[in-house]
């Protein structure tokens, strides 16, 4: 019988935040407990990537199986406000889906949480494979109104405006529990689901549970530029922490945790106020700080545990790894990018190459991992690393391995004539720049 799948990801979490990757932990003690505890009985990934630097490229990716440029909404850096009333700027309905292809597979669907690809009439969840969707249609929202950048009501039950109370990771939370209770019978009686729980935590604005009096203050400006710290978005961390325990503990009650895939990640590498450490460089960044990121598997019946693996990937190849332990079937008219790691799962030694590549309009930067090297151009600037002697990417070896550069570089180009061109008028939204803070 297939497991039951969860896709957890958070928004902006830095590669150090959590105990299981190094974070240290808080003045109010361990930041992210359940989330460790995961990875301590599950599968830990050191050598793990986001599609992209920044959230709703990552989405495209993590939904379609399928590098992101392949689509014009997968071009924007991110899916800003313009993309309301756009029939462009969005995921295709046409287009197959990890949620679309478990459906046709069997599975129960649903998202709860941040979609972040286009606005109904032309897109949303229920158009892409989701039977059930409850959370924000944009970027981000204030964690207690619930309103997006814009000042506009923000949260949704399937495509109808819905108002709720209370703190909105603890909203997502309970919405999770909920739906795994309620789904419990089925998956028992051999229907499984596919639960995507996707938070904004720990993404601006900077409100913890006690933080009510701070809507006011950012109700036209989320990105609260003058706010936050790092116990604050620690707070933050915890939170969902706490609500990932509150669902581990649904499936447990439900005896529903030995058959259940869980997975969990970031949609790209932290921002302000993150630990990145050993890495340089955050969000919107191709250096590793803005694409390598946590990725934790937890599978009672299958993962060892206590498992670590230097498998390289990135978050279409973990959609392709649900979809394969799901038993459902890529569509042969939209070949997929992704590669299963199934096979680590279950032998989390194994590893195979997986050549990795990147591409970002904003400062023209482009990268390639293979191995354990690394080409990146930022701007006009070349560079080559070691990543297995210098993750920190402060040793730039172009000059000592020119012929290893021109050939990294030629392969990347050749993939580059793979995929569409960016057009001129995709968008770069930084929202905040070296005006509003020193840069790293």
């Amino acid at each position: 019988m297939c497991p039951n799948l969860i896709y957890i990801v958070a928004d902006d979490l830095g590669y150090a935040d959590l105990g299981c990757y190094g974070g240290r932990d808080a003045a109010f003690g361990k930041v992210s407990p359940n989330i460790d505890a995961l990875a301590a009985a599950g599968l830990r990934m050191t050598q793990g990537y986001s599609n992209s630097p920044v959230c709703s490229p990552t989405r495209f990716a993590l939904m379609t199986m399928r590098y992101q440029y392949r689509l014009r909404g997968g071009m924007e850096e991110p899916i800003n406000s313009k993309s309301r009333g756009s029939s462009v700027l969005g995921l295709p309905p046409a287009i197959p889906t990890l949620p679309s292809l478990l459906r046709d597979a069997g599975y129960g669907t649903a998202l709860i949480g941040k979609w972040h690809l286009g606005y109904p009439p032309s897109f949303g969840p229920l158009r892409s494979g989701y039977d059930e969707y409850f959370g924000i249609m944009a970027g981000g929202a204030d964690y207690f109104t619930h309103r997006s950048g814009k000042g506009d009501h923000d949260l949704y039950l399937g495509e109808e405006a819905h108002h709720d109370e209370g703190y909105l990771t603890d909203v997502l939370s309970r919405r999770a529990v909920d739906y795994v209770e309620r789904m419990a019978a089925g998956a028992k009686s051999g229907r499984p689901f596919f639960l995507s729980l996707h938070y904004t935590a720990p993404h601006w604005p900077w409100e913890t549970r006690e933080d009510h009096a701070i809507a006011a203050q950012v109700a036209h400006n989320l990105f609260h530029l003058d706010g936050g710290n790092v116990d604050t978005y620690r707070r933050m961390i915890h939170h969902m922490d706490e609500g990932i325990g509150w669902l581990v503990a649904a499936l447990r009650r439900q005896d529903l945790l030995k058959d259940t895939l869980i997975v969990f990640t970031s949609d790209n590498g932290g921002e302000r106020f993150s630990d990145n450490w050993p890495l340089v460089g955050g969000k919107m960044d191709l250096t590793e700080g803005g694409i390598r990121v946590p990725w934790i598997a937890h599978w009672p019946a299958v993962i060892p545990v206590g498992s670590a693996s230097s498998q390289h990937c990135m978050t279409m190849d973990w959609s392709a790894t649900l979809l394969d332990v799901g038993g459902g079937v890529p569509d042969p008219a939209y070949p997929i990018d992704g590669v299963s790691v199934a096979c680590v799962l279950r032998d989390p030694a194994r590893t195979f190459e997986r050549p990795l590549y990147w591409r970002m309009n904003h400062r023209r930067q482009r990268a390639l991992r293979i191995g354990n090297w690394k080409y990146l151009k930022v701007d006009d600037h070349e560079y080559l690393f070691d990543l297995a002697a210098d993750e920190r990417e402060r040793a730039n070896l172009v000059r000592r391995q020119p012929e290893r550069l021109a050939e990294m570089r030629e392969a990347w180009l050749a993939w580059d004539r793979t995929v569409p061109a960016v057009p001129d008028d995709a968008s770069v939204s930084l929202g905040y720049s070296s005006a509003d803070m020193p840069q790293r």
